[in-house]
C-alpha cells in the first residue's frame, strides 16, 4: 500500500528529474523555515522578557496608564467598595487593608509573570480611575505568550464617558503587538450591558456559554466567551 511518504518521494524524484538542483532547493527552504521560527520564537521571548522586566506605561489622548503603587490604595478601595461598581465582579471591599492587598497582589502577579493590570489615570492627573489588563495567560508549544484574557472595572463617576474603550483599545494594541498575543478573550456576565457592548465596540465576538461554571455570591453562573483575534484588530 502506498504511503503519504512514497507519495512525497515520488514526487521530489520527479522534480529533481526536471531540475537536478531540487533536491538543494528543498534543504535550503527547510532551512529558512527553521531559523525563521527560531528568529520568531528569540524575538516572543525577549518582548516577554521585556514586558515584565520594566512595567510599561501607556498613553493615550486623554488617558495615562501606569503601574499601580501602595498610594493608591484609597482610589482602589473607592472603586472596589463600591456596591454598583461591583455588581458583576466580586465581592465589595469591607476595609482600607483589603485594597492595599490587592494592590500586593497585582504587583506580585507581575513579578511572577502571570499578570499585568495598569492603573487608569487620566493625563495631568495622577489619581487611579479604574484599572484594566491581561491574565490568564496560556504558553504556546514554543516559548512565548499566545493567548490572555482581559479584565477591567472603573469607577462609576467616570462611567458613560468613553473612557474603558480608549483604555482597552490601548492595551489591546499593546498586547497584539508588543506581547505578540494572538487572541485575547474576556469572560463576563450576559446581564453586563456595559460590558457586553464594550467588547462589541472593540470588535470581539461573543464565542458561546458555559453553562453554571463558577459560584457567585452563592449561586453557580454562566460564564460568557467573547474572544478577538490578532487579525481582527483595528486600532
Amino acid at each position: 500500500m502506498a504511503t503519504e511518504n512514497d507519495d512525497l518521494d515520488d514526487f521530489i524524484a520527479e522534480c529533481t528529474r526536471e531540475d537536478p538542483n531540487f533536491p538543494a532547493m528543498v534543504k535550503a527552504a527547510s532551512q529558512r523555515r527553521e531559523i525563521t521560527h527560531m528568529r520568531n520564537t528569540r524575538r516572543k521571548s525577549m518582548t516577554r522578557d521585556s514586558v515584565f522586566t520594566t512595567f510599561p506605561v501607556l498613553s493615550t489622548m486623554r488617558l495615562r496608564l501606569r503601574a499601580l503603587r501602595p498610594d493608591d490604595a484609597e482610589a482602589i478601595f473607592a472603586i472596589y467598595s463600591d456596591e454598583e461598581a461591583m455588581r458583576y465582579y466580586n465581592e465589595t471591599f469591607q476595609s482600607f487593608a483589603e485594597a492595599e492587598a490587592y494592590i500586593m497582589l497585582r504587583r506580585d502577579e507581575y513579578v511572577q509573570r502571570r499578570e499585568i493590570r495598569w492603573g487608569i489615570t487620566r493625563e495631568g492627573d495622577d489619581r487611579i480611575i479604574g484599572s484594566c489588563g491581561f491574565h490568564h495567560f496560556d504558553e504556546g508549544y514554543h516559548e512565548g505568550y499566545y493567548r490572555a484574557e482581559t479584565g477591567y472595572i472603573l469607577n462609576r463617576a467616570d462611567w458613560g464617558q468613553g473612557i474603558m474603550a480608549e483604555a482597552l483599545s490601548a492595551i489591546l494594541t499593546y498586547g497584539f503587538t508588543e506581547m505578540g498575543l494572538h487572541r485575547i478573550e474576556a469572560v463576563i456576565d450576559i446581564a453586563n450591558e456595559r460590558s457586553k457592548n464594550l467588547l462589541l465596540k472593540l470588535g470581539f465576538q461573543y464565542e458561546g456559554n458555559l453553562r453554571q461554571r463558577f459560584l457567585f455570591r452563592g449561586s453557580f453562573e454562566d460564564e460568557y466567551y467573547f474572544g478577538l483575534l490578532h487579525d481582527e484588530w483595528r486600532p
